[in-house]
């Protein structure tokens, strides 16, 4: 056989090592060529030797392909755990908390953007005044007719908020770290009915949840409620939301109650407003939750008769006579008790309180120096015709309570519940939303309404509908109301 060229070539393919040979049979040098992964880039020019890479993507140009480097970035955070891989972010900064790193997040909305400006006195159809509106989940995605309370939980170990929506039918938990775009995880159904009335407190990554009812209101009233302990840790794992879930623990040495009041500093948790035929007639039942899943009833306190509301606190306040004791101050319909329940087997009575025009002592919440008490009637609006007024104390002298100012609102709304933070004292009132008050003058009996918002915007009559609860201890500055009417609110100071 014959070639139209003066040589001819066997190329023997074994590991890509080629022999040529000349057409007079004499061999020609020997030319290796190595690539052990197979994808067609010679071993002395591959950037990744292990693994097929044809495309050699370098994305640091350090000369180590991609798919053979740990640190794509070289900003010294590993791939696996890196929350931006491919571009440097040695901080790890992950403002909206989605696992992905701010500089290569497509998602661009801000976590802290309202959903509504409050801007000429409006955040969308809201009146309002510095706080604007994050978001607002309705009544209909819980599943409840009503709005109850609501609390707050921090998770500790991974900073995420969480909002605890009491309804008249479930507690709902929503998790509201980014508060425009808040994610409705699940909700505990009641123990038993629905009820108009239902209460939740937090300790130790735990909710405590009580109920309350009313024959007159409700003849499904059921007595048997109890409280309910429910694992808020639970909620790091919700992977299909929204799930119905069951309580840790069901405490059922007492029926209904009408709140439920914490003393974190001592793990005691003051169950009040229970059934007034019951064996403290109302008065506040103690229940060591040192254990939140394993709770243990330590007696109760009859002498100060029902109380509707209560603040128990280990007391630090200006009266050295009571320093390091636990103090409760009753909200007790016709009076306010002031109480020593440190000994659980022997509290007793430091002294009582009442005021002008008393119908109704509601809820009411110490100042953080301890030497004020800020009171709300919840009933005297309606029975004497002023507008909104709340009522303050001082104890400097625990024995010796005195009188101190009435403040009233710019409208006749029902004050409702309401706490003191920093120098503001936030309170939900009613039709009148939720209202901010500045408290810094409390010593000259002088206070200044200096934000509200209105989650009630048809009007601000006496009439008992709009904002119940308000939790304002958020670190982010989240705040969130819950509505009777419309569910749950989270607002947030504007510019903030």
């Amino acid at each position: 056989m014959k070639f139209s060229r003066p040589f001819c070539a066997i190329f023997l393919a074994t590991f890509f090592v080629f022999t040529i040979h000349s057409c007079d049979d004499e061999p020609v040098e020997i030319i290796p060529v190595v690539d052990t992964d197979s994808d067609g880039i010679e071993d002395n020019a591959d950037n990744c030797l292990s693994i097929a890479n044809p495309n050699q993507e370098d994305n640091d140009n350090d000369g180590i392909g991609d798919l053979c480097d740990d640190d794509d970035d070289n900003d010294n955070i590993l791939d696996t755990v890196d929350n931006c891989p491919l571009i440097a972010n040695p901080d790890q900064a992950d403002d909206d908390n989605d696992g992905i790193g701010n500089v290569c997040d497509d998602d661009t909305i801000d976590p802290n953007a309202p959903l509504a400006v409050c801007e000429n006195g409006f955040a969308d159809i809201y009146p309002c005044n510095d706080y604007d509106l994050m978001a607002n989940i309705p009544l209909t995605t819980f599943g409840a007719a009503e709005g109850t309370d609501c609390w707050g939980w921090t998770d500790s170990s991974t900073g995420r908020e969480y909002a605890l929506m009491a309804t008249s039918h479930n507690t709902s938990f929503v998790d509201i770290t980014k508060p425009n775009e808040p994610i409705y995880l699940g909700n505990l159904p009641t123990a038993t009915t629905s009820s108009p009335w239902r209460d939740v407190k937090v300790y130790k990554d735990h909710a405590f949840i009580v109920a309350d009812c009313s024959l007159g209101r409700d003849p499904s009233c059921n007595d048997d409620h109890g409280m309910q302990v429910f694992d808020l840790t639970r909620l790091r794992n919700v992977t299909n939301p929204p799930e119905t879930f069951t309580a840790d623990t069901h405490f059922t040495e007492f029926g209904k109650a009408h709140n439920i009041v914490i003393n974190e500093d001592s793990g005691y948790a003051y169950v009040v407003g229970a059934n007034r035929s019951s064996t403290y007639a109302g008065g506040p039942i103690f229940i060591n939750i040192q254990d939140p899943k394993n709770p243990v009833s330590e007696g109760g306190f009859l002498q100060g008769g029902y109380s509707h509301d209560a603040q128990v606190v280990t007391y630090n306040g200006p009266d050295a006579d009571y320093t390091g004791k636990e103090i409760l101050i009753g909200s007790n319909e016709n009076e306010v008790v002031i109480a020593d329940v440190t000994d659980k087997a022997n509290p007793t009575i430091i002294s009582t309180i009442s005021y002008d025009n008393v119908w109704y002592a509601h809820q009411g919440w110490f100042t953080e120096d301890m030497k004020y008490f800020i009171l709300g009637d919840e009933v005297d609006e309606i029975r004497v015709g002023a507008n909104t007024r709340t009522i303050v104390f001082d104890f400097t002298d625990l024995d010796n309570p005195a009188y101190h100012f009435d403040y009233f609102g710019n409208s006749a709304a029902i004050d409702h519940n309401g706490y003191v933070h920093n120098s503001t004292y936030y309170f939900a009132s009613y039709r009148a939303g939720v209202r901010m008050i500045n408290i810094s003058q409390i010593a000259g009996k002088s206070f200044t309404e200096v934000g509200f918002f209105d989650t009630y915007p048809a009007n601000d009559a006496t009439e008992f509908n709009g904002a119940w609860n308000v939790y304002p201890y958020f670190a982010s500055g989240n705040i969130i109301v819950s509505d009777i009417d419309r569910g749950l609110f989270i607002i947030r100071k504007s510019g903030t």
